[in-house]
């Protein structure tokens, strides 16, 4: 079979942060009754008229700067017109030949390598309501997303995206950059941020460019690679018949992992796009562009290089770390009350990261606060509990939300360091395990004296303190030697 290389463009639709919807006042909020939070304007009633949403356009320009793009000094908003059920104007508000950001480039890391893909444009629009299709060929149509302010990001032709991974890869760090500064929440499950990959393939050396498709409103990183690898797959098995590929619009069944077709593919002549009369240019000055730029957070990229300086946190946990802001802030928080920025991060990427997979919630949702997760780090740190214990008390504070030190009084967790108590626990595993005792004393296998700590911490329950049981067990043992 000849070698093929696949070309995949990237549309990226995030739904902005802002109290109200794009054009009008109606609130701008996830779910509600359907069709409660709508008006004449979202709902497209005949005489309605938009006006636009300042804080939308303030998001659209504070991404396209930490998108490294360019700002237009004139936006203007232009009619895209098509025929949908959940379009109930028949056009959309949108951005065409004008919009707020473009020529710009996000850079990614895959399999060791940076990779520059570069972003034709950011533009700003209006979301459009939502199908529900029922038992029986009935649909219904709730106008609450309808109106919600938009943003597109698109990435430049000829595509710099060649593998599922890639593309994967740049959704991640995109969704990570959005919710770093605050503009969409990033929750994909809820349809915050979609994302509409074009496929095409070639055969490999060759320069004219394949017929694409376009995978519909994929929301999940897994969703994107499994659909792009399925239709990378699919288009090569149909040239290798001698058949053609169409181009379509495709939808992802995530129950068959596979993509099926829903609609021809529209080109851009069909949407007749003209400028919308309603609205006027956007003049964006110098000075705005500069107001926005003093209210930009610190970046991904710039974060995680800050994180493997001031901390000594290698590349993974660092990258790790700075997934998402909130996490990245419950880190810096936690090393500050911990005094152990290592330790820290060992705890949130290992234990905790775990209680929280488990019942799929995010840091932002963790039931145990940054002093909480640093404070039982100081106690393993002065000798208060082992680390043995902390295992078990972590859990007791993802439960309860209590404080650990409270938690570790009430369940009798705290460190065991009265001498003469664990010297008695020495003694019992000493006249339990003679022959311990001798293989170390007699042939020299000190590699055994561990069995011995263990059997003591086994007794104690963990709680004995290992640098007492370490040394009680090392002055016993020169003890039976010297009456040997």
């Amino acid at each position: 079979m000849r070698e093929y290389e696949a070309c995949i463009g990237m549309e990226c639709h995030a739904e902005l942060l802002t109290e109200s919807k794009m054009f009008c006042g109606c609130k701008n909020e996830f779910g509600g009754e359907p069709n409660t939070r709508c008006c004449p304007v979202c709902a497209g009633m005949p005489g309605s008229l938009p006006v636009a949403n300042r804080q939308a356009v303030e998001h659209v320009i504070r991404a396209a700067l930490a998108l490294n793009c360019e700002i237009n000094p004139k936006a203007k908003f232009d009619r895209k017109n098509y025929f949908y059920p959940d379009l109930p104007k028949g056009y959309q508000i949108s951005e065409y030949d004008e919009p707020i950001g473009r020529n710009g480039y996000l850079d990614i890391e895959v399999n060791g390598e940076i990779k520059r893909v570069r972003i034709r444009r950011v533009h700003l629009e209006e979301d459009t309501g939502k199908l529900f299709h029922m038992a029986g060929n009935e649909s219904y149509i709730d106008l609450n997303r309808s109106g919600v302010p938009l943003m597109e990001i698109v990435t430049d032709f000829p595509p710099d995206i060649h593998t599922p991974e890639e593309a994967r890869a740049y959704l991640v760090k995109l969704r990570a950059i959005l919710t770093y500064i605050g503009v969409c929440d990033g929750k994909m499950e809820q349809g915050s941020l979609r994302c509409e990959p074009n496929v095409s393939v070639r055969v490999k050396g060759t320069e004219e460019y394949g017929t694409k498709t376009e995978i519909k409103n994929l929301n999940s990183f897994r969703s994107v690679q499994k659909g792009i690898e399925y239709e990378i797959a699919r288009q090569i098995a149909l040239l290798e018949r001698g058949e053609r590929v169409v181009q379509e619009t495709r939808g992802w069944n995530e129950a068959r992992q596979a993509t099926f077709p829903q609609r021809s593919k529209e080109v851009e002549q069909e949407y007749r796009y003209f400028p919308e009369p309603d609205l006027v240019p956007l003049q964006i000055t110098p000075e705005w562009i500069e107001a926005i730029k003093a209210t930009m957070p610190e970046l991904p990229d710039a974060k995680k290089a800050r994180f493997m300086s001031e901390y000594g946190l290698s590349d993974y946990d660092a990258s790790y770390l700075t997934e998402t802001r909130a996490l990245a802030d419950y880190f810096e928080e936690t090393a500050k009350h911990a005094g152990d920025a290592k330790a820290a991060a060992n705890w949130i990427m290992g234990d905790l990261s775990r209680l929280l997979n488990a019942e799929g919630k995010e840091i932002d949702a963790c039931p145990i606060t940054p002093r909480q997760l640093g404070s039982m780090i100081r106690m393993i740190a002065d000798g208060t509990i082992s680390g043995k214990i902390a295992k078990m008390l972590i859990e007791h504070m993802y439960q309860s939300g209590e404080d650990p030190d409270k938690i570790a009084a009430r369940e009798g967790l705290v460190t065991l360091r009265d001498e003469s108590a664990i010297r008695q626990m020495v003694q019992q595993v000493f006249a339990e395990n003679p022959k311990i005792v001798a293989d170390i004393l007699e042939k020299g296998l000190v590699q055994k004296k561990g069995f011995l700590v263990g059997q003591v911490m086994k007794l104690s329950q963990g709680k004995a303190d290992p640098t007492k049981v370490n040394r009680l067990i090392d002055e016993m043992l020169a003890e039976e030697q010297k009456v040997r």
